[in-house]
């Protein structure tokens, strides 16, 4: 006995979407775990740039060439935030290359 052609392309419809929402479903859990690993890592950069550019303003005290008196003054203001980070970083200096193989996932 020989199937009915249009039986058959009824099944293999039904099974394909399915699959396709199947596939659709793991893509988007990947693309999502993607974009929180590129979160993290830009939340880790932003850190290290805030770290960077009180060190620029305030490098005077560990010998680092300081930038006219008069531009580190106008910017001391808003860089109460930048200090707070900086006293802090200074007490919990850690590993920052061990950080980030954290922040990847490598062990």
């Amino acid at each position: 006995m020989k199937p009915c052609a249009g039986l058959t392309s009824i099944t293999n419809h039904s099974m394909a979407l399915p699959i396709l929402e199947f596939l659709k479903r793991i893509l988007s859990d990947f693309d999502t775990s993607h974009r929180e690993s590129a979160a993290a890592l830009t939340g880790v950069e932003v850190r290290e740039l805030e770290n960077i550019f009180a060190l620029l303003l305030l490098g005077s005290f560990i010998g680092l060439p300081a930038p006219p008196s008069f531009l580190a003054v106008e910017l001391l203001p808003f860089m109460e935030r930048e200090l707070k980070v900086l006293n802090s970083r200074a007490r919990d200096a850690g590993d920052m290359l061990a950080e980030m193989c954290g922040t990847i996932g490598i062990d």
